[in-house]
């Protein structure tokens, strides 16, 4: 069995956009669930600009700040917010002797320093890196090999999980074996993982 090793915004916390009920005024835009609503998502993924731009844009629109409009989606930090087939799968491979990790971009810069210590699950992992405080974010190589480090195991040995396709490209790079988690369609997300972490390394 491989390790686990988690972007957890997507992933493990439910995506921004399955929330955007929460947002005081209703938007017309859906991110990966329809990105034919939304220009700034669609200049994401063609890699024109950044997520934290994306955030900053999308927040300006409604006249707050990134952690404003992540405070709208993610506040008060609750274990609800947290997607209970993973919470489910991280204890069946703990009881198994499975390393688990959260490797991150931007927690804290989204959310602020003390949110996650309403989240049980982020202390229940093995690992937790921020890229922030390494440096480099995904999908730049130095991101993924703090990530390897702190999981004290070998990439070949480690199955990396991320909603972006850049950052599961970046982390195929450098030898990690990769599961792309569709947030539209999670049934077979967790599916893939399962045959991902299953698979002889």
């Amino acid at each position: 069995m491989r390790h686990l090793l988690l972007d957890f915004g997507g992933p493990c916390l439910k995506s921004a956009f399955e929330l955007l009920h929460r947002l005081p005024s209703p938007v017309t835009w859906r991110g990966p669930f329809d990105p034919s609503t939304d220009e700034p998502w669609q200049r994401f993924m063609a890699g024109e600009i950044t997520e934290r731009e994306y955030w900053v844009e999308r927040a300006g629109e409604l006249g707050t700040d990134t952690q404003g409009i992540m405070r709208w989606f993610f506040e008060p930090p609750s274990d609800d917010l947290i997607r209970p087939e993973m919470v489910a799968l991280v204890d069946e491979l703990q009881t198994n002797g499975t390393r688990v990790g959260i490797l991150t971009n931007d927690m804290d810069t989204f959310h602020g320093p003390d949110w996650k210590h309403g989240i049980s699950f982020v202390g229940r992992v093995d690992v937790r890196v921020d890229c922030a405080y390494v440096g480099y974010l995904k999908p730049h190589p130095r991101s993924y090999a703090a990530g390897i480090d702190a999981m004290g195991v070998p990439a070949h040995e480690i199955v990396f999980v991320d909603d972006l396709p850049i950052n599961v490209a970046g982390a195929e790079a450098v030898g990690l074996t990769t599961v792309w988690f569709d947030i539209t369609d999670t049934p077979d997300s967790f599916r893939r993982i399962r045959e991902a972490l299953a698979a002889r390394s």
